[in-house]
């Protein structure tokens, strides 16, 4: 049966809006951690997005008691060997700024050719029931990593990515063109897809 609260494991209020739009007819009221200051920072140590999103999950549904989604996501370079992958948020070491990992990675791919930096966002969102039901899904967004910033929007390394389809840069599209394309727009859609199979009900 189709929970009647489902808890978001971030504080980021436009994740949690963001999903609860998403969400919105299913009759499911979306929380995050900010309900619940008590639940101290959850230790990212997996080695796959897919267990790091588990990891948050299952600590915040056994927090709570109640149904928990996580995500974890990254971006995935191919002549790195899938890096900074889990490590996005952190690849410039501590104290990592967007800035200093964009520049470590520019540095780290310097010289390569166009057709040497493909790359891919990848989002990895984990869903689990108090009764220890767990599935996952997973989005990504393919392109490629430029060879210097272009646009004003976004965050991470959205200034580096270059859309495929378009050409443009992730920091040059806009809100809507972003979400229909990233791959936590398709993971979020995904989702969606195994809601009704995943609680036993049809929404």
């Amino acid at each position: 049966m189709t929970p009647s609260t489902i808890v978001l494991a971030t504080r980021n209020k436009g994740k949690i809006a963001e999903l609860a739009a998403l969400l919105e007819g299913l009759s499911v009221a979306v929380k995050g951690l900010s309900d619940y200051p008590e639940i101290p920072e959850i230790p990212e140590d997996g080695a796959t997005f897919e267990e790091n999103a588990l990891i948050k999950a299952r600590a915040v549904c056994k927090a709570t008691g109640l149904p928990a989604l996580a995500d974890d996501s990254g971006l995935a370079v191919d002549a790195l060997s899938g890096a900074p992958g889990v490590y996005s948020a952190r690849y410039s070491g501590e104290g990592a700024t967007d800035e200093r990992n964009n520049a470590k990675l520019l540095e780290a791919l310097r010289g390569l050719p166009e057709d040497g930096r493909a790359c891919r966002f990848v989002c990895c969102m984990a869903l689990v029931a108090p009764d220890g039901r767990e599935t996952t899904v997973r989005g990504e967004w393919e392109g490629r990593v430029a060879e210097a910033p272009r646009g004003e929007g976004g965050f991470g390394y959205d200034p580096l990515f270059v859309d495929l389809a378009s050409g443009r840069h992730a920091a040059e599209l806009t809100r809507e063109e972003k979400n229909a394309r990233s791959h936590r727009g398709k993971a979020l859609r995904a989702l969606l897809d195994v809601w009704p199979a995943f609680w036993g009900a049809t929404a």
